[in-house]
């Protein structure tokens, strides 16, 4: 007897059908689907329990379908991404030149936006702009301004800080953790007590000084008018759009006329009326930043010499005169010929004059005015200064034979020698004294310094070497070696004095050059391994790598040349015709793979190789 389960199981799998098509797998049924209606006809209750089989089987083939379809398209897309055919990249090279025009034509619009009120001022000459216009187009050239700290693109949608003095470029985030860090650290070297006082903090690029209070806090424009300024196409990335108006330098009266733009400032391209350098010639009208002008006439102003009148054209201030004359000593003894610029001068002669006192001269050098008092003529005392004497001129103080008690060069014990003219002896009592790191005492003259022999432990303030000092007392000297340590570019190590905290960025500039070398990009050291060559518009000068004699006219490019698209020409062997096929010399060729056996084996060849193909056989029909 079987249990009902079975019995229920093989009454609603077979019907009136049989037993064998119960077993037919459901693709069979799905392929056939009016066998199983045929097989049910006698009975109402099997044909509606059999239906959901078909819907489950199409649902299982339809996912199958699905991810066949999503892996042939993974394939086709690896393949694509393997094989650069002649046509995607001139296709590529045509949508390049086509954004590059675009690009171009957007720029000079920005550009001549930004200077256009300059210009209406000069009267359309921009030569002033020179400085200005590269700091300008550097924001539209790719790769071109880098964050020297982090080493990174500056992207025209992240905040920034520019330095005043250099117009250097920084992320914000970067700048504030490079002033708070170099503060921390010139305070931690020069402070006694830590973070009592404010230190400047530097650019990373010239050095230029900050104080602490300029510190940047928030993200402004360049002229720093607008916080946190809109990404705006049309503009000059980090630009707020509205006049400069900065001081120009040097100071004019007069601002920038400029909208809101990096890098400095340019002259002045307000007119003035202004006269000559000398004030003899008549007002004229002058560009400001160039007012200065000459009026070719003689100066005639007199010269400090108070004897000639300066010759030289209109200029703003008199040199020295330039012409010799005989010009006496301070004390009037000698004459000789020298320049009138310099009419002081000394002679090598004592002055020997008589003093005050009738009874000695003066011993000084050349000199002038008044000779000075006699020395001997003031109150005089003994050599240990405790005898005062009033004795004239003439007669010499004698010792007054006490002892001498002026303090010794040790400044602790007094000198125990009658009076006596000269300088003291050194101190040579015994004394008990410390060495200089505090670890040994030792009985020993007074007058020496105790230096034991132990080499002091401590680490110096870069802490990566050790002091090493003989007897040192804790103040440890700065580290005398070299950094030596690799900077942020890989390129080059650092040389600076060994040091704490991170080295400054490299200050090298590198080239990056086109594939021909006419176009040339200055990246900061670094940054060539990933910045793109720069476009170039000359054409490409790579020999062909087939049998034509010049390659397709093209523009300079990285990477391989695209294949040649010029008609192969050869001689067909068996005709006097000649091939009218495109050129064949190198053709992608799928290789012949070996199966793999899983993932883990390599294949032996590429994909596609590139091969010579032979001229097709001659197509034109025989007359």
């Amino acid at each position: 007897m079987e249990p009902a389960w079975r019995q229920q199981g093989r009454g609603r799998g077979r019907g009136q059908g049989g037993q064998g098509e119960r077993s037919q797998p459901v693709q069979k049924e799905r392929e056939r689907p009016g066998a199983a209606v045929a097989g049910n006809t006698g009975g109402g209750r099997s044909n509606t329990m059999t239906k959901p089989q078909p819907e489950h089987g199409v649902s299982i083939q339809s996912k199958f379908e699905e991810i066949r379809k999503s892996n042939q398209a993974a394939a086709q897309r690896l393949v694509e991404s393997h094989i650069s055919s002649s046509s995607s990249d001139d296709d590529d090279d045509d949508d390049d030149d086509v954004e590059t025009e675009l690009n171009d034509g957007k720029r000079g619009k920005i550009l001549e936006s930004t200077f256009t009120t300059y210009a209406d001022q000069t009267g359309g000459d921009v030569s002033g702009l020179v400085r200005t216009g590269q700091y300008v187009s550097d924001l539209f050239q790719s790769g071109a301004l880098t964050c020297l700290i982090c080493i990174a693109s500056v992207k025209r949608t992240q905040p920034v800080w520019s330095c005043s003095s250099c117009f250097s470029l920084f992320h914000l985030p970067c700048i504030q953790k490079w002033a708070r860090d170099s503060a921390f650290l010139v305070s931690s070297l020069a402070d006694e007590d830590f973070g009592e006082k404010q230190h400047p903090w530097p650019c990373p690029k010239c050095r230029a000084e900050y104080p602490p209070s300029a510190t940047p806090t928030r993200y402004t424009c360049y002229c720093g008018k607008l916080q946190d300024p809109p990404a705006d196409p049309w503009l000059v990335p980090h630009s707020c759009g509205s006049m400069c108006q900065k001081e120009l330098k040097p100071t004019c009266g007069h601002t920038c006329l400029l909208l809101c733009h990096p890098g400095p400032c340019p002259p002045c391209p307000k007119m003035v009326s202004v006269s000559c350098m000398c004030a003899k010639a008549t007002p004229l009208p002058r560009r400001c930043s160039n007012k200065a002008w000459s009026c070719q006439q003689q100066c005639g102003k007199l010269l400090p010499c108070k004897q000639h009148t300066c010759t030289q054209p209109c200029h703003s201030e008199c040199s020295s005169c330039p012409r010799v004359s005989v010009q006496t000593c301070v004390c009037g003894r000698e004459e000789t010929q020298r320049p009138c610029a310099s009419p002081q001068w000394n002679c090598s002669q004592v002055c020997g004059s008589v003093l005050s006192c009738g009874n000695h001269t003066c011993d000084v050098m050349c000199h002038s005015g008044v000779c000075p008092l006699c020395p001997r003529s003031v109150s005089r005392a003994c050599p240990c200064g405790k005898t005062k004497s009033s004795l004239p001129c003439t007669e010499e103080v004698l010792p007054c034979g006490d002892t001498c008690d002026r303090l010794l060069s040790c400044g602790k014990h007094t000198c125990s020698m009658r009076c006596h003219r000269g300088s003291c002896e050194t101190c040579r009592q015994e004394v008990d004294k410390e060495c200089r790191c505090g670890k040994y005492r030792k009985l020993m003259p007074c007058h020496k310094e105790y230096l034991c022999d132990s080499k002091c432990p401590k680490t110096r303030s870069c802490q990566r070497h050790q002091c090493r000092r003989k007897c040192c007392p804790g103040n440890c000297p700065p580290c005398d070696q070299n950094c030596g340590r690799t900077l942020g570019c890989r390129n080059h190590k650092c040389p600076s004095v060994c040091h704490q905290g991170s080295c400054y960025p490299c200050p090298e500039s590198v080239q990056v050059h086109c594939t021909c070398g006419s176009t040339v990009l200055f990246v900061p050291c670094g940054r060539e391994r990933s910045t793109k060559p720069p476009r170039c518009k000359e054409p490409c000068r790579r020999s062909p790598t087939c049998h034509h004699p010049t390659r397709e006219s093209h523009r300079c490019h990285p990477g391989p040349c695209p294949p040649c698209r010029q008609t192969c020409l050869k001689p067909l062997p068996s005709c006097s015709h000649t091939c009218p096929q495109p050129c064949h010399d190198l053709v992608l060729v799928k290789s012949q793979q070996v199966q793999l056996a899983g993932p883990w084996e390599q294949p032996s060849e590429p994909a596609f190789l590139k091969k010579a193909l032979p001229c097709p056989p001659c197509q034109v029909p025989i007359a």
